[in-house]
């Protein structure tokens, strides 16, 4: 698959977490504190994951992008989807960051961060 918009990279990310055996629980989930690219289930663990794509990794690193207001935002807005699903409340949450760029050979590099950032 060639990525050409922000939701290719999510659905090409949420491709790549699924054959890392995760669930997905929802997608683009928002509310007007934010939004949430991917959210899915690995056993008793919510995993809140922010995608960030780059045609070319030349002016700075995908992961790079994911600011302290943004992890701000993603923390809001997870507490609020928790908040809104019970059923989630008692799981272990943790943030994650998946960054893809493509090399100078024209190959998807795929870099799952995990725990990227926590919640204070």
């Amino acid at each position: 698959m060639t990525i050409t918009t922000g939701a290719d990279a999510e659905a090409e990310a949420c491709r790549y977490l699924q054959k890392q055996k995760l669930q997905l629980v929802a997608r683009n989930f928002r509310c007007r504190l934010g939004e949430i690219d991917l959210i899915m289930r690995q056993q008793q663990r919510l995993i809140f994951i922010e995608v960030k794509y780059r045609k070319q990794s030349a002016f700075g690193h995908a992961e790079e992008m994911v600011s302290t207001s943004k992890q701000q935002k993603i923390i809001a807005t997870a507490q609020l989807f928790l908040a809104s699903h019970s059923e989630f409340q008692q799981f272990d949450c943790r943030f994650d960051v998946v960054a893809m760029a493509y090399d100078a050979q024209q190959q998807l590099s795929i870099n799952w961060i995990q725990d990227a950032f926590a919640a204070h």
